[in-house]
């Protein structure tokens, strides 16, 4: 990467070689990135828990949402919400696309009837230099994120966007790549 360049509103998506449990097959959102550091969502880790459980244990508002609660990665840290919402925005990640980790914010979300948002426990964080050195050693593909990415994704948003990524690239078809096994560190 670039000196300067920043990687905000960009997924992250861990290459076939990054065996990383924390971050194998993963889908990371970047919500701030510049020389000093970063920090990232991870979309596609799922918890068991669902919203309203989490909130009945924390908080007493009402809360509106059945979805599930995100594992936002493994370093602990404050609820943080990803959502459509620009009046209860923090930061704008992307167009039409905010994040917010304070408690008003949150208490406003979860008491929505609709599931425009996505509330994860948990975070991705590298410390200056460190994801460059990540991206340099090829544990990283990038690409411009979009909402369905963000809102939408199914059980299998890793193999869509490295799919994406790699036929935008040419990559597979070089490579002659057909399919990518679950540890490719086991070939």
């Amino acid at each position: 990467m670039e000196p300067g360049k920043s990687l905000q509103g960009h997924l992250l998506v861990a290459s076939a070689v990054l065996v990383d449990l924390n971050f194998r097959k993963t889908v990371v959102l970047m919500i701030h990135h510049d020389d000093d550091g970063a920090l990232g969502l991870v979309l596609n880790r799922p918890s068991d828990m669902k919203v309203d459980e989490l909130w009945d244990k924390i908080a007493e508002t009402p809360c509106q949402s059945e979805q599930v609660l995100h594992v936002g990665g493994p370093v602990e840290g404050p609820l943080m919400a990803l959502h459509t919402h620009e009046d209860l925005s923090e930061i704008e990640v992307l167009p039409g696309v905010y994040f917010c980790v304070q408690k008003q914010n949150l208490n406003e979300l979860v008491a929505r009837p609709d599931d425009s948002f996505r509330l994860f426990v948990g975070h991705a964080g590298w410390g200056g230099g460190q994801l460059a050195g990540e991206l340099a050693e090829g544990l990283w593909l990038t690409t411009p994120a979009k909402p369905p990415h963000i809102f939408e994704p199914g059980d299998d948003i890793w193999e869509s966007v490295f799919r994406e990524i790699t036929r935008a690239s040419g990559m597979l078809q070089v490579l002659k790549v057909k399919h990518v096994p679950p540890d490719p560190s086991m070939n």
